[in-house]
């Protein structure tokens, strides 16, 4: 398998599945259309609906149209959520994906419109999966899922840990503290994927619990390896700022255990998520190469 060119396919039909989701730009309201498009077609890694996709495929799933609408919700909540972080009242960024954010190009009061709309919408697009739901079986799956990603971003998710990242800024964190607000923050969202994923394609309880715990992981993972960019990395190669957690003092791995212990738990936390596929690809007589090689390069990426 070629990794590269296997992921240049998959991101390539993601792009096409979120174009044929995203709003036309028309109509009174057309500006709030634009502010919406121009950041949920900035490109980026697309992980988030790739997660879905591979793990609804490790399952077995069979029926990919009834995904199409949940890898298409997850990056507009995805994209709404840095929408939001860029803003000067959070992070304050000028850059994303390698051009201007939205904030900047639109205003402030666009661009948290543009946030809002983005996350009522990605539910208005998930919601037509019931529409494509083939049998009663398949109706409870999209119900399901539809359960995940309500809940997962929440409070209680990917909310609840920005709530806490914002209220602990400039303060020293210890490691739990710092790991509870990356399960939320970043885990969430890779949790919310591949559960959702595995429901579509069917996956009992037991399953399920082992594909949040491997999310987990890999969140926790993903996150350290982004602490270690914003210092090694460059704005050329990242397309946002470097330094960002310095100048808004935040505590990160890298603070807590220099580069070479980040980097250290950064493989840590991988090795279970890879680990925790491996038992379970065993036990299920499944297998999906692409996710594995996926795993394997998050945490060794460059941007």
């Amino acid at each position: 398998m070629d990794f590269k060119q296997e992921l240049g396919k998959r991101t390539q039909e993601i792009e096409t599945i979120l174009s044929a989701c995203a709003p036309k730009e028309e109509g009174y309201q057309k500006t709030i259309f634009q502010a919406m498009n121009y950041s949920l077609m900035a490109g980026g890694k697309r992980l988030r609906p790739m997660l879905i996709q591979e793990t609804y495929r490790l399952f077995g799933g069979s029926h990919e149209a009834v995904v199409h609408p949940f890898m298409a919700a997850i990056e507009m909540i995805h994209t709404y959520s840095l929408i939001h972080d860029d803003l000067p009242a959070l992070d304050n960024d000028e850059y994303r994906r390698g051009r201007k954010t939205s904030h900047v190009v639109f205003g402030e009061a666009m661009a948290i419109l543009a946030g809002d709309a983005l996350l009522n919408y990605a539910f208005e697009t998930a919601s037509k999966a019931f529409d494509l739901a083939e049998d009663p079986v398949e109706f409870k799956c999209v119900a399901k899922a539809l359960q995940i990603l309500s809940s997962k971003p929440g409070i209680y998710g990917m909310i609840g840990g920005q709530v806490v990242d914002v209220e602990r800024e400039g303060q020293p964190l210890d490691k739990p503290v710092l790991d509870f607000i990356y399960e939320m923050k970043t885990s969430a969202l890779i949790e919310c994927s591949m559960m959702i994923g595995a429901v579509l394609a069917g996956a009992d309880e037991v399953s399920l619990n082992k594909v949040e715990q491997m999310a987990k992981n890999i969140g926790i993972s993903f996150q350290i390896q982004d602490d270690i960019l914003d210092v090694t990395g460059t704005l050329e190669v990242l397309g946002k700022p470097i330094h960002s957690d310095e100048k808004n003092h935040k505590t990160t791995y890298v603070t807590l255990f220099g580069i070479d212990g980040a980097r250290a738990e950064a493989e840590h936390f991988s090795k279970i998520a890879i680990d925790l596929l491996e038992e379970m690809s065993e036990a299920k007589d499944m297998e999906n190469p692409f996710l594995m090689e996926l795993i394997c390069q998050l945490v060794h990426r460059e941007k």
